[in-house]
């Protein structure tokens, strides 16, 4: 679904509009339309009145509906082409409630949306038994609604939170390396592992 909402969403959709859409997609019912808990919308540091809705109106992805409880935001998706993307509902349900816990650990959330859905990208691509990954930095851009060169900044703060363990990127070859840190912080090994390597802990690297 990210890899889709990349290509479907404008290239200047935020990243904030961008973790919204995502969760209206996975959340949606089999007549696309969504009843998103003001719950879900602290958890991504939205709001009821936040810009995003306006961002995703505007692109004519969706449009909010005032038949909402008091405690949600109701939506009906206008991208016909998400009936052919998302698998059963169920499985979308558990997609949209492990991406929401992978964008907005309490380190993240002090530090933007933009990090946020940089996390979620990561963990979404990262081998689950070894905890490292391999990707195109301009898919990951895309992704995120940035530019390659930009990526740099959130990936560094997600290191200083001790979430990414390390990570290097070549613009020459377009690949973008990195490791998750394990628990709930970086390990010692990984502050030994980078240091012996050269770098600093907590910051990545282009090469």
């Amino acid at each position: 679904m990210l890899s889709y909402l990349a290509a479907a969403l404008p290239e200047n959709t935020s990243a904030a509009a961008r973790l919204l859409a995502l969760q209206c997609a996975l959340r949606m019912n089999t007549h696309m339309r969504i009843r998103l808990s003001k719950g879900v919308l602290r958890s991504l540091r939205l709001d009821t009145a936040s810009g995003s809705w306006r961002e995703l109106e505007h692109a004519r992805w969706l449009r909010t509906v005032p038949r909402g409880a008091a405690n949600e935001i109701a939506a009906e998706l206008l991208d016909l082409a998400l009936l052919g993307q998302a698998p059963a509902r169920p499985d979308r349900r558990r997609a949209a409630d492990w991406a929401l816990r992978a964008s907005s650990p309490s380190a993240v959330r002090a530090i933007g949306p933009l990090p946020g859905l940089a996390s979620l990208y990561l963990a979404a691509n990262t081998d689950p038994e070894f905890g490292t990954g391999l990707g195109d930095l301009e898919q990951m851009a895309r992704a995120c609604g940035t530019q390659p060169a930009e990526l740099a900044s959130p990936l560094d703060q997600l290191a200083r939170t001790g979430l990414l363990g390390s990570w290097q990127a070549c613009p020459d070859s377009g690949d973008l390396q990195w490791t998750r840190a394990r628990g709930t912080g970086i390990r010692v090994d990984d502050h030994r592992r980078e240091a012996a390597r050269g770098n600093p802990p907590g910051v990545g690297r282009w090469v």
